[in-house]
């Protein structure tokens, strides 16, 4: 259970509140490259923690971020013009439509048409902006100090090479924390995204999958490792043999989360990050460290596969939705699924949304399966406390490349063995893949 006063601390992300001052300490991944692939294509509108913004690439293909809105009569830029050198001004930028002020991707005002020639009005005019950059097939912004910027994250997915790799996005209304939440619980897998027949006493098919093992012992008992960079979580279940088998999911700082793969296949990853205090966007990766992506799995992701969802064409908004109660069929849910609710991605998003925008965790009964979601928690707000406490010059942890070279873990293990020890090397991103990125 957390109070309504830590439950407020823990969920506002806006400007000026400790949690969203401690999140703009880090790079967002805050859109797809496709997005504004083009150079002079059309400016995207996009809200980041309750700030709303524009990105856009010049006709020199440089990204910018600004506030959305004009500094002369606080006009959308969304409508904007996105203008070539060959403009009237010979230089490229993104001009208003209203009264055709026009700035360049740091902010600066660099035409003022509706004023006097002569008038030097445009040098006293800078909306805010933001640093850009492109990593892994997405647009990171940094909404944080000046004069503190951290380098990018070395997520492993965001420096394999583009055929090794699929990232998604869709909109999630809910608070970001839930998300997050539900990304570290692996006692959920248990049942959410499980078999039904494997819950029928008379199954007589083949227990030997990972599926098979999660739904075998419902009970996990989990173990978390602080770490500098997030935590270390290990979830053990018994294999009825005297073994353990062990999931290991990393979840790094602040929204990130790494999920153990199957054998050699692709790795899962996330991300959610606050729109506003209501909605986030969720963000799903595939990446096999090993091999490029076959074309069938990546048509399998882009359909609703695995962690992915199925999105309305033209949007970000699951075709599975609260509207259409993710189109649930009972019939398989008695059957073949436990949920009914077709996806991965869609079963987790249903539970989410069902709790409200912004749970009142006040009413939680939690117990020692939520050992995660409880320590993740306390890190955010003892983190958000500490940055607020000591000010700009504060650390903060989590933001080291270094430290971000990790992948998650899956093991069966005897039962004397320490699951950090004998997962140590599987657990480390393979360092050819910074290489190559450099």
């Amino acid at each position: 259970m957390l109070s309504a006063a830590d439950n407020e601390l823990l969920t506002r992300t806006g400007p000026g509140t400790p949690m969203g001052e401690l999140l703009r300490r880090f790079w967002v991944p805050a859109l797809l490259t496709e997005e504004v692939a083009e150079p002079q294509c059309a400016p995207v509108r996009l809200t980041i923690m309750g700030e709303s913004l524009v990105v856009w690439r010049d006709a020199d293909g440089r990204l910018g971020a600004l506030e959305e809105h004009c500094a002369h009569r606080q006009a959308s830029l969304y409508f904007g013009r996105n203008e070539s050198r060959e403009s009237r001004d010979g230089n490229c930028g993104l001009r208003c439509v209203y009264h055709g002020w026009k700035y360049d991707i740091e902010g600066r005002c660099i035409d003022m048409p509706n004023e006097p020639a002569q008038s030097r009005f445009k040098e006293h005019i800078r909306i805010k902006s933001y640093p850009v950059a492109e990593r892994g097939d997405v647009v990171w912004l940094y909404l944080g100090p000046g004069g503190s910027i951290p380098p990018l994250p070395d997520l492993e997915w965001a420096v394999v090479p583009q055929s090794r790799r699929f990232v998604s996005k869709r909109l999630q209304y809910s608070n970001f924390v839930q998300a997050i939440d539900g990304g570290i619980d692996s006692s959920h897998v248990s049942f959410l995204h499980s078999d039904a027949r494997l819950w029928n006493p008379d199954w007589t098919g083949a227990k030997n999958s990972t599926r098979d093992r999660l739904a075998d012992d419902g009970a996990p008992k989990f173990f978390v490792e602080p770490t500098e960079y997030g935590m270390l979580i290990g979830a053990r279940r018994n294999t009825g043999d005297g073994r353990h088998y062990w999931r290991i999911t990393q979840w790094l700082m602040p929204w990130y989360n790494i999920v153990p793969r199957d054998g050699d296949g692709p790795i899962s990853a996330h991300a959610w990050v606050p729109i506003d205090d209501e909605n986030c966007w969720a963000w799903s990766i595939s990446y096999n460290p090993d091999k490029p992506l076959t074309k069938e799995q990546t048509d399998h992701y882009r359909s609703g596969g695995s962690i992915h969802a199925e999105a309305t064409p033209g949007t970000y908004v699951p075709t599975r939705n609260a509207g259409n109660d993710y189109l649930i069929d009972r019939t398989l849910q008695r059957t073949v699924s436990f949920s009914g609710i077709h996806g991965i991605a869609m079963q987790d998003v249903a539970m989410q949304e069902s709790m409200g925008r912004i749970v009142d965790r006040a009413k939680e009964h939690l117990g020692s399966s939520d050992a995660a979601v409880i320590a993740a928690r306390r890190r955010l707000l003892a983190e958000a406390r500490a940055l607020a406490e000591a000010g700009q010059d504060a650390t903060v942890s989590g933001l080291d490349p270094l430290q971000q070279r990790v992948r998650s873990a899956s093991m069966i293990l005897p039962a004397e063995v320490s699951w950090v020890d004998a997962t140590a090397e599987s657990r480390k991103a393979s360092e050819q893949h910074y290489q190559y990125s450099s």
